[in-house]
């Protein structure tokens, strides 16, 4: 892994976060609009874990996806990493740490649940502490990107306004949905604009 982190040049590094985050962007959708699109919202989570017992099998293949989706949200830590290191390896050590116990949050959440390690309530409160994690990951990521001087200032402006969205989003879930959806939208573009950005421009990058 060393090794790879070493040999992989920035612009390369630019190309794999663009194209890993669109990726998770299509996983994520097949899984939430044709994996998931039977399951209850859950409003009630005695209701989630009743659909969760009757759709077993589609539950587990949609745990997969997520799987699949936070191994490349690692991929893009590590990228990220990579990408922001001439400017400030504090800086990029830090973003990539906070996506990378993001990823590790969630993933053990998940297959805890999956294995009824914990129970809907305990997922719930480490995909909390996940969505944190993120959180302060996209506020550090706009910041970097803001004094890296050779990526666009106002994507680091986006991602910095995201993550205070994102932050009201977790801290209060009964948003109405209007707002939650402003909430998303917002987070999708910044990130969906940066990855185009990364991959478009990854040649003129130091």
């Amino acid at each position: 892994m060393k090794k790879i982190i070493t040999n992989l040049s920035v612009s390369k590094a630019a190309l794999v976060v663009g194209i890993a985050f669109i990726s998770s962007v299509i996983i994520v959708t097949i899984v939430d609009d044709f994996l998931l699109a039977n399951f209850v919202v859950p409003g009630d989570p005695q209701v989630l874990i009743q659909d969760i017992d009757q759709n077993r099998t589609v539950f587990h293949f949609a745990v997969l996806g997520y799987l699949v989706v936070l191994m490349l949200d690692a991929i893009i830590g590590i990228a990220l990493y990579i990408v922001l290191k001439p400017a400030n390896k504090k800086l990029a050590w830090l973003t990539a740490t906070l996506r990378l116990l993001y990823a590790f949050t969630l993933v053990v959440a998940l297959i805890a649940l999956v294995f009824q390690s914990i129970d809907v309530y305990r997922y719930a409160s480490l995909k909390l502490i996940g969505y944190i994690f993120f959180a302060l990951h996209i506020f550090i990521l706009g910041y970097s990107i803001i004094k890296s001087g050779y990526i666009s200032k106002s994507l680091g402006i986006l991602l910095i306004v995201a993550s205070f969205t994102y932050t009201v989003f977790f801290v209060d879930f009964r948003l109405p949905e209007s707002l939650q959806l402003i909430v998303m939208v917002t987070m999708l573009m910044a990130e969906l604009s940066l990855s185009i950005w990364l991959i478009v421009k990854r040649n003129t990058l130091i």
